[in-house]
């Protein structure tokens, strides 16, 4: 298998939460499996790999918004990328870049995204800030937690193409409907995944982060046993359940 390429996109501007783990953390999943992988980090100004297996935006605030949609609009790279079955997962900020519009300022101005969801998000009736726990509907039917924390004053309204990523137990998530994030497969089989928690999310959550590696290899990739991290998440789920009532 060729080293699965993991791109870090634009973090100066859209990882102020700290959601590069994310990349951290699939790295260091296939290397524990033997698997070879390459991580790339670009910024506004270099072009984005267009060869990429992983594509990763992290949080933001409303002008690197801006500033990000409109330079990954101007490369194309990513759409490229996409194009060639690769998988995005963006979280909070970059998930809402990915709809097909957002709002930001005092003036709610509304603002074109990249098109590659079919959600839209809107300045929400309240923050939402705290820890979350979510239900995460595998494809496969099957039912995983994930937890993080969540800080958006966004909400988003998911249309008939994206399917909610998740089902909410503790938390806002996309709009206090219930439900949160969305998945959806492109036309040319590229996979967008967006959430918002951070945490990191995928450090937090190991079962998401190994779904998202399959999908970008086309391999189901065998179990890793770490007792320490299943204790470290069994505490966190019984926190958040506890603090909830």
């Amino acid at each position: 298998m060729k080293p699965v390429k993991i791109v870090l996109v634009y973090q100066s501007v859209l990882g102020i939460y700290g959601d590069q783990g994310n990349a951290k953390v699939l790295l260091k999943r296939l290397e524990r499996r033997g698997l070879a992988a390459e991580l790339v980090s670009v910024e506004p100004g270099d072009l984005v790999p267009d060869d990429a297996d992983i594509y990763l935006l992290g949080g933001g605030e409303d002008m690197a918004q801006i500033s990000a949609v409109r330079a990954l609009q101007a490369d194309g790279n990513l759409m490229v990328g996409l194009d060639r079955g690769a998988v995005l997962f963006a979280v909070c900020a970059g998930y809402q870049i990915c709809g097909r519009t957002f709002t930001v300022g005092d003036r709610d101005e509304v603002v074109e995204g990249l098109g590659l969801l079919d959600v839209d998000t809107r300045r929400g009736p309240r923050r939402a800030v705290g820890e979350v726990l979510h239900a995460w509907n595998r494809p496969d039917g099957s039912t995983s937690r994930v937890t993080g924390f969540e800080n958006h004053g966004g909400w988003t309204t998911l249309g008939p193409e994206a399917t909610p990523l998740c089902t909410v137990e503790v938390g806002v998530g996309n709009d206090g409907q219930g439900t949160e994030g969305a998945r959806q497969q492109l036309a040319s089989g590229g996979h967008v995944i967006g959430t918002y928690p951070h945490g990191p999310v995928l450090v937090r959550n190991p079962e998401l982060a190994d779904h998202l590696l399959e999908l970008a290899t086309g391999t189901e990739l065998e179990p890793l046993e770490m007792p320490e991290l299943d204790e470290l998440r069994r505490q966190r789920i019984a926190a958040v359940r506890s603090a909830r009532r």
